[in-house]
C-alpha cells in the first residue's frame, strides 16, 4: 500500500527563489565586477576565434539545417552565419569552450562560467536585431556585461559548497540554470515566468561527466556547455508561452532532483549572490589547458630554463614529482594510452611533459602530430603526483582559493634540481596587475587570427575602452566580428 502523497501545489524552492530575486531585482554596482566582466569578454570571445581555426569545432558550427538564415537572428562572431537565438548560443558556446582556454571556477565544484556568454550574446543580439527592425532600442553592451556578472554569480555561489561532480553529474548543469535565469529575464518574462524557466532547467535531464574522465575523455567536454546554454535559451523560450513549471524540482520527495540526483542532500550555501564570482574569477592567459594544471605548467616552463642553463635536456630527466591539491589528482592525474586532444589536455604528466620537453604549451600540442613524439610518453611516465594537504586546504581556502603546484626535478645522475612552486597562476586575482597585459595580448593575437588589420582596430578601439563597450548597441558591436 503506497503512502499518500499530498497532492498540494507548494511553493517554489527557495533556491529558484533566491536566483529569481537576484536577476530581477539586484543592481550591480561594483566597478570591479564590470571592469572585470569587460576583460572576460574579450577574452572568451578571443578563445572562440582562436577555435575557428580547428576544423573538429567548426565542422559543429552553423544552423541545423544547412542554408538556414533567420532574419533579424543572432551573428556569430568570426563566422557569416546568422541564427536562431537557440542555436547561435550552440555555436558561440561551442566556440568559447573549444580550446579549454576560457575563465575559471574552482571550488567544490569546477566551470567556466563565461561559457554562459552563448546563450547571453545570442539572445542579446537577436532582441536588439528585432529591436531596431521594429523602431525600438537595442539593448546595449552593458546589458550584456550584467547578464554575464549575475550568470558568473549564479553559477559560482551554487558551486562553492556543493560537488556535482562526485555524485557524477558535469559541471554544465550550473551553466544551463544561470543562463536560463539571465537570458529569461532578457526576454522581459514575469518574476513567475523566470521561476518556471529556472524548474524547468533543473528537472532537465543532466550530462553526466563520463565524457570528462578515463575510459571516455572525448570532445563532448568541448561543446558540452554550448548544448547547456543553448538549451537555456529554448526553456526560456519555453517558458515565455506560459508553460507551466515545478516549484519543488528540487525538494520534491522521491521525485526531485536532491532524491534522484544529489543524493538526497540540500544545496548548501557560502555566501547571499551579489557580484564576487566575477570580481575573482580566474582567467586562463598562458596556457591552453585544465586550470588546476596551470602552475604546474608555469613551474615546467621555468624548470624547462633551468634545464637549458645547465646544458641538460629531458633526456636526463630521471623523474619528476608534481605536490598538488586533491581536486588536480582526481581529475588530471592520468596513465596509460592518450586517445585524442580532448584526453591530452586532461592529463597533467602531458601538460608538464610538453613544456620541459619544447619550452612552450599550446593548443596545437594536443594534436596527434605532437602527441606522436615518442619522447612526451617517455617523459610522462616519469612523472608522478603526490597530494600535499595543505595545498588541499589553501585550495578551498575563500581567502586564498590557491591552485599550487610544485615539481621537483631529479636528473639520471642523481642531481635534484631545486623545487619550484607556483601557488597563483597568472590569472588569479592575486595577479591581476601582471595578467591584464597579457590577457589584452591574447585578445589581440586571436583577433589577427581571423580579421584584417582595419577590423582588429575597430574592435580594440571599443572593447578597451569600458564606457564606449558599455553605451555600444549589442547588435552593432557583434557586426564588428562578422566576415
Amino acid at each position: 500500500m503506497s503512502a499518500h502523497v499530498p497532492n498540494v501545489r507548494p511553493e517554489p524552492d527557495k533556491v529558484l527563489v533566491d536566483i529569481v530575486d537576484y536577476v530581477t531585482r539586484y543592481q550591480i554596482k561594483s566597478a570591479l565586477a564590470y571592469d572585470t566582466a569587460r576583460n572576460c569578454l574579450i577574452d572568451t570571445l578571443g578563445c572562440g576565434l582562436e577555435a575557428l581555426s580547428y576544423p573538429a569545432c567548426t565542422k559543429l558550427m552553423g544552423p541545423i539545417v544547412p542554408g538556414t538564415m533567420v532574419p533579424n537572428g543572432a551573428k556569430v562572431p568570426g563566422t557569416q552565419f546568422q541564427l536562431d537565438p537557440v542555436q547561435a548560443a550552440f555555436n558561440i558556446g561551442a566556440m568559447i569552450r573549444w580550446l579549454d582556454f576560457n575563465d575559471t571556477w574552482l571550488a567544490a565544484e569546477w566551470g567556466h562560467p563565461s561559457d554562459n556568454l552563448g546563450g547571453i550574446l545570442a539572445t542579446a543580439d537577436w532582441l536588439s536585431r528585432s529591436n531596431v527592425a521594429s523602431g525600438r532600442k537595442p539593448l546595449t553592451m552593458k546589458d550584456v556585461l550584467t547578464g554575464m556578472i549575475k550568470a558568473h554569480e549564479i553559477q559560482g555561489c551554487i558551486a562553492l559548497e556543493n560537488s556535482f561532480n562526485k555524485v557524477g553529474l558535469d559541471h554544465v548543469v550550473l551553466v544551463k540554470v544561470a543562463s536560463t535565469a539571465v537570458v529569461a529575464q532578457m526576454l522581459g518574462l514575469t518574476y513567475d515566468e523566470i521561476i518556471n524557466a529556472v524548474s524547468l532547467a533543473w528537472v532537465d535531464g543532466q550530462s553526466l561527466r563520463t565524457y570528462r574522465h578515463a575510459p571516455n575523455t572525448g570532445s563532448r567536454k568541448s561543446w558540452a556547455a554550448g548544448d547547456a546554454t543553448s538549451r537555456a535559451v529554448r526553456l526560456a523560450l519555453i517558458a515565455r508561452t506560459g508553460e507551466m513549471g515545478y516549484p519543488s524540482v528540487l525538494s520534491a520527495k522521491g521525485w526531485g532532483f536532491y532524491d534522484v540526483l544529489f543524493k538526497s542532500q540540500p544545496f548548501k550555501f557560502q555566501r547571499p549572490y551579489g557580484s564576487y564570482v566575477m570580481e575573482n574569477v580566474l582567467f586562463k592567459i598562458s596556457f591552453p589547458a585544465e586550470f588546476h594544471s596551470q602552475t604546474a605548467v608555469e613551474a615546467a616552463m621555468t624548470l624547462h630554463g633551468q634545464l637549458a642553463a645547465a646544458g641538460k635536456t629531458a633526456a636526463d630527466v630521471g623523474k619528476v614529482s608534481i605536490r598538488t591539491h586533491e581536486a588536480c589528482i582526481r581529475i588530471i592525474d592520468k596513465k596509460g594510452p592518450l586517445a585524442n586532444p580532448a584526453d591530452r589536455d586532461h592529463c597533467i604528466q602531458y601538460m608538464v611533459a610538453v613544456p620541459l620537453l619544447f619550452g612552450r604549451l599550446t593548443a596545437e600540442d594536443y594534436e596527434d602530430k605532437v602527441a606522436a613524439d615518442p619522447r612526451i610518453d617517455a617523459l610522462r611516465d616519469k612523472i608522478v603526483c603526490v597530494e600535499d594537504p595543505q595545498f588541499t586546504a589553501d585550495y578551498h581556502d575563500p581567502e586564498k582559493r590557491s591552485i599550487a603546484n610544485a615539481l621537483t626535478v631529479e636528473l639520471n645522475d642523481g642531481t635534484v634540481l631545486p623545487e619550484v612552486v607556483v601557488e597563483y597562476p597568472i590569472g588569479h586575482k592575486r595577479r591581476r596587475d601582471d595578467g591584464i597585459p597579457l590577457l589584452v595580448e591574447k585578445f589581440k593575437t586571436n583577433l589577427a587570427r581571423r580579421f584584417p588589420a582595419r577590423q582588429q582596430q575597430a574592435i580594440l578601439a571599443v572593447s578597451l575602452d569600458r564606457a564606449r563597450l558599455e553605451a555600444m548597441p549589442v547588435n552593432e558591436y557583434v557586426d564588428l566580428y562578422v566576415i
